[in-house]
């Protein structure tokens, strides 16, 4: 199940993840990347762990608290059990999913593996925010979500791939805009916050583009806050994920200086158009 022409020899987000959550949809080039990651910081494989936990929690929050029937989740990553569609459709089995990545490996995996519940329906779109025009206007997408009803987009480890802040400023901004009032995005970002200086240093260097990982930036809660300017952040705001409503399943198991990451749900209460 490998698309023609496919680099090997380059690990890739997507993949890497893969091996940290002990998946086997991956190549050499991931799990060295993955293996000199853990050298570094020893906690990652939980880190990813706790950041698919927080992906089923908000998910498991959006479609049961909130009344969500329709997600967008861009750079879904491999099939993991329990899958957002899994999770939704365990509240609304009408739910529908938009699934999206870049790596044309996952969109293989995803179009094999993810099954929809017969009242719902699941779709799957090769893309990500290196051009987001095109992904909302993806038939695979627009046939399946409605976006003149609420909907819930997911920006799950998704966002500290993007190292530029004005491209992903633009990205989110572009996102926003297409969703209707009563909408919502969900955002997982890594951080180096709960880190000492020289931990900081010494992970700092895996990212330079000469270190063979490819590109990534950690950002502070103060420049993921200033990403969501103007946006209401629901409780309990932009915390650690571990710290985002542990009492929901499935627990958090780790502590924030391992989990490494902020969570966050934010709402679009209106069109700033129409202010």
């Amino acid at each position: 199940m490998t698309p023609p022409g496919f680099d090997y020899d380059r690990p890739a987000p997507a993949r890497r993840y893969d091996v940290l959550l002990g998946g086997k949809d991956n190549f050499p080039a991931d799990r060295t990347s993955a293996a000199e990651i853990r050298e570094e910081l020893p906690s990652v494989g939980q880190a990813a762990r706790e950041l698919r936990a927080f992906l089923h929690r908000a998910v498991n929050f959006l479609a049961d608290d909130c009344g969500i029937r329709q997600f967008l989740d861009i750079g879904c990553g491999m099939p993991h059990k329990p899958n957002v569609h899994e999770t939704a459709q365990a509240v609304h089995p009408d739910a529908r999913i938009a699934y999206v990545d870049p790596d044309p490996l996952v969109t293989v995996h995803a179009r094999a593996l993810m099954i929809s519940d017969p009242l719902g329906a699941v779709s799957v779109t090769e893309g990500g925010l290196d051009d987001i025009d095109a992904v909302l206007n993806a038939p695979t997408v627009r046939e399946f979500i409605d976006f003149d009803q609420p909907v819930a987009v997911l920006l799950l480890a998704v966002l500290h791939f993007v190292v530029d802040d004005q491209h992903a400023q633009r990205a989110l901004t572009r996102i926003i805009d297409a969703l209707p009032p009563g909408s919502y995005l969900a955002l997982s970002h890594v951080t180096f916050d709960p880190l000492t200086p020289e931990h900081i240093e010494r992970l700092t260097k895996l990212a330079e583009p000469g270190a063979g990982h490819g590109p990534f930036r950690p950002r502070t809660k103060a420049e993921i806050t200033a990403l969501l300017g103007g946006l209401e952040l629901l409780p309990p705001s932009l915390v650690s994920v571990v710290n985002w409503h542990p009492d929901r399943q499935p627990h958090p198991r780790i502590t924030e200086q391992e989990a490494v990451a902020y969570g966050v749900i934010v709402r679009k209460l209106k069109d700033p158009r129409m202010s």
